[in-house]
């Protein structure tokens, strides 16, 4: 593992730092717009007081913080980047291989470091009308002690399903500013969220109070929905998504490759409104992560504190 030196500095310190996953910039935005996406991230992230620590394997090594060089070859699609779970991070390593990292990978990597707080756009879930298809990016946050900072998971998956798994596995979910879990493009879904909180100072409390009191290691959901003038629009978001999964079952598409097809339909058929959609919403995270990260950093301390209710009311 190759620490960033600024990425260094800062943990040593005991100052904020936000890990930043690849996988977005490598595969799930086109090229060009990614690396504009890569600085405005990162700079969002320093704009709130922390440090941004963008993750990925490069040359069989793990990278936590990459350089100006490392983000352009990232956003290369020439480069030809892998997609790396947790699962995948031996193979590459050993095999000296380049990829980028999902959720999954992004949060272990990041507890390996000592980065506790982790913005990105949607965390994977339950896939529908696909059978037992999970994302391991579920079971990984319910072992690895980080905050992961999202729009919930994407309306493309089984909301309900994934709801259901992430209290099976006893990870906590927050709602910031919002009593619903929210759905991606959408703002809200069909299901609440057990907690909320409404400023980064409650959800430090929160955070702080699981990592030192609560036994086990499982991470924590921070649920943030998309900002509501980017939100897409509701009739047009489900004529996307029955036509994706129309696409997808005509195709006989599985597994790790549905999401990605599923996301393309969205931002070609929607005339880049879901890729707007997608470009607020990570940056509106990883701002909120930032913040939260800020008011736990130990060269912070004391913490502000205020109040967190249930999200029954």
């Amino acid at each position: 593992m190759i620490v960033a030196d600024e990425v260094a500095e800062a943990l040593s310190a005991g100052r904020a730092v936000v890990a930043l996953e690849s996988t977005l910039l490598a595969h799930g935005l086109p090229a060009g717009r990614n690396r504009e996406v890569a600085t405005r991230l990162e700079a969002a992230v320093r704009g709130a007081g922390a440090v941004p620590a963008t993750i990925a394997v490069l040359g069989g090594r793990a990278r936590i913080g990459l350089s100006e060089s490392e983000l352009d070859r990232v956003c290369d699609p020439a480069a030809g980047l892998v997609k790396l779970s947790r699962r995948d991070l031996g193979p590459a390593l050993a095999l000296g291989r380049d990829g980028a990292t999902t959720v999954a990978g992004t949060a272990a990597l990041a507890a390996a470091a000592g980065i506790a707080v982790f913005g990105t756009g949607g965390l994977g879930g339950v896939h529908l009308g696909t059978g037992w298809d999970v994302s391991a990016d579920l079971d990984v946050l319910a072992g690895t002690p980080v905050l992961v900072v999202c729009s919930g998971v994407k309306s493309i998956l089984d909301i309900a399903a994934t709801v259901e798994v992430l209290e099976t596995r006893s990870v906590p979910v927050i709602g910031y500013r919002t009593d619903s879990f929210p759905a991606f493009y959408r703002r809200e879904s069909n299901f609440t969220v057990p907690w909320r909180v409404d400023t980064p100072a409650a959800a430090a409390t929160v955070v702080a109070a699981h990592f030192a009191h609560v036994p086990g290691r499982s991470g924590i959901l921070l649920v943030n929905p998309v900002p509501a003038q980017h939100e897409l629009d509701a009739d047009l978001h489900d004529r996307l998504l029955a036509e994706g999964m129309k696409l997808v079952e005509r195709r006989g598409i599985r597994g790790g490759d549905v999401t990605p097809v599923l996301l393309e339909h969205f931002h070609t058929a929607s005339a880049g409104a879901s890729l707007a959609a997608n470009e607020a919403l990570v940056l509106d995270n990883v701002r909120l992560a930032a913040a939260v990260a800020v008011e736990l950093a130990p060269a912070n301390s004391p913490q502000a504190s205020t109040d967190v209710t249930d999200g029954r009311g």
